[in-house]
Order: C-alpha cells, then sequence, then structure tokens
C-alpha cells in the first residue's frame, strides 16, 4: 500500500469515496459488536434465525445505496430462500430478551448495508486491497473504545497467564479475518452484494446437509429442516435461473449489435471516471451491461 501503483491512488480515493468507506467501517463494527452483544442476550438458534434474512436485507440496501431494484421473480426467490433457511436453522427455542433480538435485526441490517455500500465503492475505483486498507482503521477506531471499557482488563489478565500464545493467536486471527475480507469483497466485486448473500445462505443449507451424511446426524433432520431445506434449494435455483438468463439476455443484446455497433450501448456519465477501456472519456455502461464483455470472452464466436 507505501509502494507504486497504490500510493499515488490515496489522495484521490479517499478524498473522493471517504463517505462510503467510513460507511463501511462503521457498519462493519456496529455488525460485529451488535451481533456478538446478541449472542449473549438470545439462544443462538433465534440468532440464526434472524440472521437468514440477509438475502432480503441486502435487496432492500441494493434498491437504496445501488439503486438496482429486483426483478418480481428475483424478490420472490429471495423470500423463498430466507424462509426455508429459517425453518432449516430453528430449533424450537425462542428464548431471549426483546433487547438481543433488536441487537441482531440491527446488526443484520448493519451487515447488509456494509455489504451494498461495499458493493458500490467497487463498481466505482476501487479494488479489494484499497478497500481492507481504508476501512480497518475506520473499524478498529469504532471498536476500540468498546474493547477498553469491556473487556481490556479480561485481556489483559489472559496475556499475563498466556504471554507466549497471545501474539500468536493476534497475528493468525488478524491474518484470517484479513483474508475473509479480501475474499468476501472480491466476491462481491465479481458478483453482486444481493448474489453474496445467497450464496452464504446455501453455505448453511450445505453444512447442515453435509453433517447429516458425513456426520451421521441424519436424526436431527426434522420434518421441518427438510422443508425448509427443499424451501432453501428451491429459492436458490429460482434466483440462479434468473440471473442466468438475465446475462444470456445482455450477451445475445451485446451480440446483436456486433463490434462495429458495440458504442451504441447506453452509457452513463460518472463524475469521477475516466471510462472502461478508453471507450468514451468519462461514461461507464449502464449497471445492466457491466460486465457482459467480459462474460463474451472465451466463448464461442
Amino acid at each position: 500500500m507505501v509502494r507504486e501503483p497504490y500510493r499515488s491512488k490515496h489522495r484521490e480515493s479517499i478524498a473522493t469515496q471517504w463517505k462510503g468507506l467510513i460507511a463501511v467501517g462503521v457498519y462493519m463494527a456496529a455488525n460485529i459488536s451488535l451481533n456478538n452483544l446478541s449472542l449473549v442476550l438470545i439462544t443462538l438458534s433465534l440468532n440464526q434465525v434472524i440472521r437468514s434474512s440477509i438475502p432480503v436485507c441486502a435487496a432492500v440496501s441494493a434498491v437504496v445505496i445501488e439503486k438496482k431494484i429486483p426483478s418480481a421473480t428475483e424478490a420472490t426467490a429471495l423470500l423463498v430462500l430466507t424462509a426455508g433457511v429459517m425453518m432449516a436453522v430453528f430449533e424450537g427455542s425462542v428464548m431471549g430478551s426483546n433487547a438481543g433480538i433488536l441487537f441482531c435485526v440491527c446488526g443484520t441490517v448493519c451487515n447488509a448495508a456494509m455489504i451494498c455500500t461495499s458493493g458500490k465503492l467497487l463498481s466505482e475505483k476501487m479494488d479489494v486491497l484499497r478497500l481492507a486498507f481504508y476501512t480497518a482503521p475506520v473499524s478498529c477506531a469504532v471498536l476500540l473504545p468498546l474493547f477498553i471499557a469491556r473487556e481490556s482488563a479480561t485481556f489483559r489478565e489472559y496475556a499475563m497467564e498466556n504471554s507466549a500464545g497471545v501474539v500468536l493467536v493476534l497475528l493468525c486471527s488478524s491474518a484470517i479475518a484479513l483474508l475473509y475480507n479480501v475474499v468476501h469483497a472480491l466476491m462481491i466485486k465479481k458478483t453482486s452484494a444481493v448474489t453474496v448473500t445467497v450464496l452464504g445462505e446455501v453455505k448453511v443449507v450445505g453444512l447442515l446437509v453435509l453433517s447429516a451424511i458425513l456426520l451421521d446426524e441424519k436424526k436431527i433432520l426434522t420434518v421441518r429442516m427438510s422443508i425448509g431445506i427443499s424451501l432453501a434449494m428451491l429459492g436458490f435455483g429460482m434466483y440462479s435461473h434468473t440471473k442466468v438468463k438475465k446475462i444470456q439476455e445482455q450477451t445475445e443484446l451485446y451480440r446483436g449489435l456486433g463490434p462495429e455497433k458495440s458504442d451504441q450501448i447506453p452509457y452513463q456519465k460518472l463524475d469521477s471516471d475516466k471510462g472502461p477501456s478508453g471507450k468514451i472519456a468519462g461514461l461507464t455502461p449502464l449497471p445492466g451491461l457491466v460486465g457482459v464483455d467480459k462474460q463474451l470472452e472465451g466463448m464461442p464466436k
């Protein structure tokens, strides 16, 4: 980050995108702190049920932040997927305080807002490494006062008893967190904010199925869980079909225009963009057509 080509980009990136960078850092810190706090006040099952609504929250956030409105089929698929995952992870216990439920809901909303804001930044002139580099200090600044007030004394006791391992734990956990944030941001950049949340829900369902098959835990698969898993996979199938169909339609439009007419694809103005691939200075493709040329690379003529 202190060498070229990154060093020369810091001033411009911070000057033009500082609001979004601060928002991502604050949302990330709020998501972590509120979710962890909710786990003290409500059961893990209830926490997972609430956080299963992340695809719907992300879709709503995408409308507000990224101006991306889902189609009726996409919205239906997200609702079916969310309902299925909620049924699959629910264990019948709803014990917990109203404050814990509120913390979990707020944390889920902050998580969705963070993902969509990251998607907006990454769709402009930001890469995943710089995004992590700029947002980490913001999250640290938000969480540090809470750490000092609530956990510093306990950490000092642990560090005194485990002086040899505490540094290793901090370094390893920090490296894992950085790797996760970079990969997560890369997934958002390559797909979309909502798609990343959908894949996260499928991961949860996949873990349930694999644990039942590989760990011989079929007895935990109740009728409700089986119905939930089926609904979740149905929702995922509907969402995937809709996205693939949209890509095919965009591909047909792009091919129908042909290389000599590719400049006829509608473009919109971005104040701080120099234009993709030097096509038209200051212009970038409309959201519906972004990435179609990349998707065509390697495909048969």
